[in-house]
C-alpha cells in the first residue's frame, strides 16, 4: 500500500486536465536516529520554544509567525492567513513546456516524487501525457506548490506513471567557479592516461543500487547491539588513504590489484568446483556395487505404447 500523498490536485497539458496524486519516492524511515538524553537522570529531553527576554516558556497554541522588517520589529501573520492564499499551482500542475533530459543540470535536483491518476475517470488523459513524453523522449518543467513554496518541477514518464523532482531556483544553486576557478590546468601524459582509463574499464558495471548499504549505519547498529548485550563494540577504523607520491606507480600498482581481483575469483570459482567433485568422487567411492535392477516391459496402454516401471 503507498504512502499517504504530499498533494492532490490537477495535472494540466494545454486544455487536456487530470486528477492526480504526489506520492514521496524516498523515505527516511529505515535510517537510524538517536533521542537526547539527560546524563544525570537517563530521561529523554524534549525540546520547547522560550521567550528570549523573559525566558517563559510559550506553549504552541500562543505562538505567532512573524517576518522581521527591522530589528525587533515583526510583521505578524496567521496561518489561517497563510491557508487562504492560493494560486494556480496550488491545485495545478501546469506543464508549461517540454525539454531533453538533457539539458536540466543536475545540481538543480531537489526531491523526488511519483505521480499516479487519482480518480478512473482521468486515468486516459493521465496515459496520453505520460505517453506523448515518452514517445517524444522529453521531460515536462511545471510548477507545483508544496510546503508552503512553489516549487519547480520536471516530470519525466516512468513505468505506469510519472516521476516529479523538484528542483531548486537558480538563486539557491552556487556559482562553481567559486571552487574550481583556483584547479590549475594540467596536461596529463598519454600513458598515465591510459593507465587511468584501464583502470576503468576493469571496473565497468551496470548500476545496481541494491549492491550498496550503508556501511557505517550498520557499523551503529552493530555498536547499539553489542552494548544492548553487555558485548565489547567492535568498532571499525579505516586508515585514511595516504598521499601518493608517484602517481605512475600508483596507477601501475592499482591496475595490478584490478586485473588480479578477476583472476582470484576465477581460482576460488575452479577451486571450489575442484573440491566438490572431488568430494563427490570420495562419496561414491565408499557406497557399495549395486546390482542393476530388472526392469520389466508392462503390458498395459495402447499398442506399443507400453511403460516401463523400475521393478522394486
Amino acid at each position: 500500500m503507498p504512502p499517504r500523498s504530499n498533494w492532490k490536485g490537477y495535472l494540466k497539458l494545454s486544455l487536456v486536465s487530470c486528477p492526480v496524486a504526489l506520492f514521496p519516492a524516498t523515505s527516511a524511515s529505515e535510517k537510524v536516529s538517536f533521542h537526547l538524553l539527560n546524563a544525570a537522570t537517563g530521561n529523554r529531553l524534549k525540546q520547547q520554544y522560550v521567550d528570549a527576554e523573559t525566558g517563559a516558556i510559550v506553549e504552541r497554541q500562543d505562538r505567532l509567525k512573524g517576518y522581521e522588517i527591522a530589528k525587533s520589529d515583526y510583521v505578524v501573520v496567521s496561518d489561517e492567513e497563510l491557508d487562504k492564499i492560493e494560486i494556480e499551482s496550488s491545485h495545478t500542475i501546469d506543464i508549461e513546456s517540454f525539454t531533453p533530459r538533457s539539458e536540466v543540470d543536475p545540481v538543480y535536483y531537489d526531491n523526488h516524487y511519483f505521480l499516479a491518476p487519482d480518480d478512473k475517470v482521468g486515468e486516459e488523459a493521465f496515459a496520453v501525457i505520460r505517453d506523448a513524453m515518452r514517445k517524444r523522449d522529453v521531460v515536462g518543467i511545471a510548477r507545483v506548490v508544496l510546503y508552503g513554496r512553489e516549487r519547480m518541477l520536471v516530470l519525466e514518464p516512468r513505468s505506469k506513471g510519472l516521476m516529479g523532482v523538484t528542483l531548486h531556483y537558480d538563486y539557491e544553486v552556487r556559482d562553481d567557479a567559486a571552487y574550481f576557478d583556483a584547479v590549475p590546468n594540467i596536461e596529463i601524459g598519454k600513458e598515465m592516461l591510459e593507465l587511468a582509463s584501464h583502470i576503468i574499464d576493469t571496473k565497468m558495471a551496470r548500476f545496481d543500487p541494491s549492491k550498496f548499504k550503508d556501511r557505517y549505519q550498520e557499523a551503529v547498529v552493530d555498536l547499539v547491539r553489542s552494548k544492548q548485550a553487555g558485548r565489547p563494540a567492535q568498532i571499525p577504523h579505516a586508515p585514511a588513504p595516504s598521499n601518493v607520491v608517484n602517481l605512475m606507480d600508483a596507477l601501475r600498482r592499482s591496475l595490478g590489484s584490478e586485473n588480479a581481483a578477476p583472476e582470484k575469483r576465477r581460482e576460488k570459482k575452479e577451486k571450489s568446483a575442484d573440491e566438490s567433485a572431488s568430494a563427490k568422487a570420495k562419496a561414491a567411492a565408499r557406497e557399495p556395487a549395486r546390482r542393476e535392477p530388472t526392469r520389466k516391459a508392462s503390458t498395459k496402454g495402447a499398442a506399443g505404447k507400453g511403460r516401463i516401471r523400475k521393478a522394486s
